[in-house]
């Protein structure tokens, strides 16, 4: 049990932005509201990226990431395992995604950065930019067309690098469910891939 500030000092927390996320959910949970901005500093550009691999869409992504933020305000004290917290903020980012998904369909997409890290030009020129941008947006188109429930494996696991013992704790699935959906996911995206003549080497099977 992470140890809390005392009333002398709660208002005035040291070292609280180096402090992990079960020690600043834990000191949400007990009313401090200085946690919750290093909390919403910490995991906003993540939950972006993450919404961000479903819509393809900025405005989209920055919604859903607000939407996250707020829900982990509002509902910090159901969290019974603190321990448990990043599995937490990404199943109610997921949901609040698939949500969106049904109330306003598949959107447009507006591609920004999905190709693996590895796998990005460390020099980049007009047409390199140009390429890059419209494999992006073979990629996102590609992935709206896989199931929702393989979708989100493949976005935890491509876009997210989780473990399958992550990815079954945010879906709430057992780990080898995660396994296989992933391995289904990989196929169909790359059979999808292919016929559109673009290479699948970056895709990660591991």
């Amino acid at each position: 049990m992470p140890r809390l500030y005392t009333k002398r000092n709660e208002n005035r927390p040291r070292g609280l932005k180096n402090q992990d996320d079960s020690y600043l959910a834990k000191y949400l949970q007990n009313g401090h509201r200085a946690s919750f901005q290093v909390i919403a500093d910490r995991w906003y550009p993540a939950i972006y990226r993450f919404a961000y691999s479903y819509f393809g869409n900025r405005d989209d992504a920055a919604e859903i990431a607000q939407k996250t933020l707020i829900k982990v305000h509002e509902n910090i004290r159901s969290l019974k395992e603190v321990a448990s917290f990043k599995s937490w903020i990404y199943r109610i980012a997921n949901n609040l995604c698939l949500d969106e998904m049904k109330r306003a369909g598949r959107r447009k997409s507006e591609p920004l950065n999905l190709i693996p890290k590895e796998q990005q030009f460390s020099e980049s020129t007009p047409a390199l930019e140009i390429e890059t941008k419209e494999l992006n947006s073979l990629i996102q188109q590609a992935l709206n067309q896989l199931p929702e429930e393989i979708r989100a494996v493949v976005i935890l696991k491509q876009f997210e690098e989780m473990t399958f013992s992550e990815i079954g704790d945010v879906l709430q699935i057992p780990e080898g469910t995660a396994k296989t959906r992933m391995y289904k996911g990989l196929s169909q995206l790359g059979s999808i891939l292919k016929q559109w003549n673009i290479e699948t080497d970056y895709l990660n099977n591991d």
